[in-house]
C-alpha cells in the first residue's frame, strides 16, 4: 500500500478526506506530506502546516476528529510497551529539572512581548476564562480571577504567593479587589520585567525563580498559595517534590488552589511539535497521576472540571491575535503566524475532542 493510500485509511476513521470539500479536511499543497506523516506522526503533521504543505478551514475540528481516532489506535498491544518505554525515559531523563525549567521561558513566554498583548485580555492573564453568554474576553477572565479569589477565602492583609505568576494579572486583582499582599514566582524574564514595570503602585513582590528555590527564599509562610498554569511545567517525576515545598511553605491553616490542564486517560506521551515549538518539556497530569501527588500531603476540599471553557478562550484568543496580525505582519513571519494558528487552534481541538481537561483542585496542608 503507498504512503498516501495508508494515511488515508488511517484519516478515514476520523471521517477525514485529503482534498476534501467539507471545512475541516485536509487542502495538501505537497504529496511528500504523506510518506512525512507516516515516519513522524505529529511533528511532521505540525510542521507541515507551517511551511504551507497543507491548509484546512476548522482546524479545531480537524484536530478532534483526529485525536479521538488516535485514541483508538492506541488499544493496540503495542501501546502499552511504548508507554512503559517512555515513562522509563523520562524517569532517566527527568526533562523538567531545575536548570532545564527556564526554557520555556525563554522558548515561549520571552518571545515578542506584543504577541501575547495583542491577543490576551487587558490583565494578560494566559489561562482558560470562565465564560457566560455575551462576555468579552475581559468579563470572563476577571470572572476566574473573582472565582480563584473567593475559593481562597481572600482577607485584606493575607499573603498570597503565586507560583507562576504570568503577568501578574491575578496578584494585582486580589491586591485591588482583596487588600492582599502579593508576591510572585516566574520563570520568564519578560514577565518578571513586566510586573516589575506596571504593577509599582501595589503591594507586589516578584522574583524569577523555579519553585524548587522557594525555601532558599527564607519567606514566612503563606497565607494562601495559588498556581495557575503552571503544573504542566512540573512534570510526573517532579510532582511530589513541587507539592512538598508548596505545602512547607503554606500556614497549616491556609490554602492552596491548584489550576492545571490534564488529560483524560493516563499517557506518557505528548504532542511532539507542542513539545519541540510551544511548551518544551510540558506533560500534562492524568487524574489518577494528579490525586496520588497530593494524596497525604493535602486534604482535597473540591475538584471542578472547566475544560468546556477553554476551547472557547482559545478561539477568542485567535480572533484577537488574527486581528491585530497587520500591525505584526511586518516584523512578524508569515511562518510564525502560521505557527501561532496552528498552536492556538489545534489546542482548542484538543479540549473540544473531550482529551483536554481544566481542573481546579482546592486543597489544605493535610493534619
Amino acid at each position: 500500500m503507498t504512503a498516501p493510500a495508508l494515511i488515508e485509511t488511517i484519516a478515514s476513521m476520523a471521517d477525514v478526506r485529503f482534498d476534501g470539500q467539507r471545512p475541516y479536511d485536509l487542502d495538501v499543497h505537497d504529496r511528500g506530506l504523506f510518506s512525512d506523516l507516516l515516519q513522524r506522526g505529529g511533528l511532521a503533521l505540525g510542521e507541515g502546516y507551517v511551511r504551507g504543505d497543507w491548509d484546512c478551514d476548522d482546524l479545531p475540528e480537524l484536530i478532534a476528529r483526529l485525536l479521538r481516532a488516535r485514541h483508538q489506535l492506541d488499544a493496540n498491544p503495542l501501546q502499552g510497551l511504548r508507554e512503559a518505554w517512555q515513562r522509563l525515559r523520562e524517569w532517566m531523563l527527568n526533562p523538567q529539572t531545575l536548570h532545564r525549567s527556564f526554557r520555556v521561558g525563554r522558548v515561549h513566554y520571552d518571545i515578542d512581548p506584543r504577541v501575547y498583548a495583542a491577543m490576551l485580555d487587558a490583565r494578560r492573564i494566559y489561562s482558560c476564562a470562565i465564560w457566560n453568554d455575551g462576555d468579552t474576553l475581559d468579563q470572563a477572565q476577571e470572572r476566574k480571577l473573582d472565582l480563584i479569589c473567593r475559593k481562597l477565602e481572600l482577607r485584606p492583609g493575607h499573603r498570597l504567593l503565586d507560583v507562576g505568576c504570568g503577568w501578574g494579572g491575578l496578584l494585582a486583582y486580589a491586591c485591588e479587589h482583596y487588600g492582599v499582599q502579593g508576591y510572585g514566582i516566574t520563570i520568564s524574564a519578560r514577565q518578571y520585567a513586566y510586573i516589575r514595570d506596571h504593577h509599582t503602585n501595589l503591594p507586589i513582590e516578584v522574583l524569577m525563580a523555579d519553585y524548587r528555590s522557594l525555601p532558599q527564599l527564607n519567606q514566612p509562610r503563606f497565607d494562601r498559595i495559588v498556581s495557575v498554569g503552571m503544573f504542566e511545567h512540573v512534570g510526573p517525576v517532579n510532582q511530589g517534590t513541587y507539592h512538598r515545598i508548596l505545602r512547607d511553605c503554606l500556614q497549616p491553616d491556609g490554602l492552596f488552589l491548584l489550576q492545571t490542564i490534564g488529560h483524560f486517560v493516563t499517557t506518557a506521551q505528548t504532542d511532539p511539535w507542542i513539545e519541540r515549538y510551544i511548551f518544551p518539556g510540558g506533560r500534562l497530569p492524568a487524574p489518577s497521576q494528579l490525586a496520588q501527588g497530593v494524596e497525604g500531603v493535602y486534604q482535597l476540599q473540591s475538584w471542578e472540571n472547566y475544560g468546556l471553557h477553554y476551547e472557547r478562550t482559545l478561539l477568542a484568543w485567535w480572533e484577537k491575535f488574527s486581528a491585530h496580525w497587520p500591525l505584526l505582519q511586518g516584523t512578524l513571519s508569515d511562518e510564525f503566524y502560521r505557527m501561532w494558528r496552528y498552536y492556538l487552534l489545534g489546542c482548542a481541538g484538543y479540549f473540544r475532542s473531550g482529551h483536554g481537561q481544566l481542573w481546579q483542585l482546592l486543597l489544605r496542608p493535610a493534619l
